[in-house]
């Protein structure tokens, strides 16, 4: 089964974090992910740019609304995912709590309902 695992922590900029922490996360991050890859459950992995960059589009009264940063307004925010395919959830948490963001963040897991890939759904019915 596929699970998304959310990494959701504060938000700090290269320069709150400081060279030698920054390298140590970054250096932490590709162990885990070597170490998901090397298991073979590994599907993608996506590192975040700040949520000040993020864009977010609504549509309010039939008129398209932009707004430039996060919409949530709160400290932490989601900063990258990881695809897995593993056989539960139990296998999935235990992943999950391997990331290293779980020391200053969560790591919210969810589960696939569907994708789409060459073309075609697939997995559950996707909500329309």
């Amino acid at each position: 089964m596929r699970y998304t695992l959310l990494l959701q922590y504060p938000e700090m900029s290269a320069e709150d974090l400081g060279p030698e922490a920054l390298a140590e996360g970054m250096r932490a991050f590709d162990v885990y992910a070597q170490a998901l890859d090397e298991a073979g459950v590994l599907r993608s992995a996506e590192v975040l740019h700040p949520s000040t960059a993020t864009t977010t589009v609504s549509v309010r009264d039939g008129r398209q609304v932009i707004q430039d940063g996060p919409f949530a307004d709160t400290k932490e925010q989601v900063g990258g995912t990881f695809v897995i395919e593993v056989d539960d959830l139990d296998a999935a948490i235990a992943w999950a709590a391997q990331a290293p963001s779980v020391a200053w963040g969560a790591v919210e897991v969810r589960p696939v309902a569907t994708r789409f890939v060459d073309g075609a759904w697939q997995g559950e019915t996707p909500v329309r």
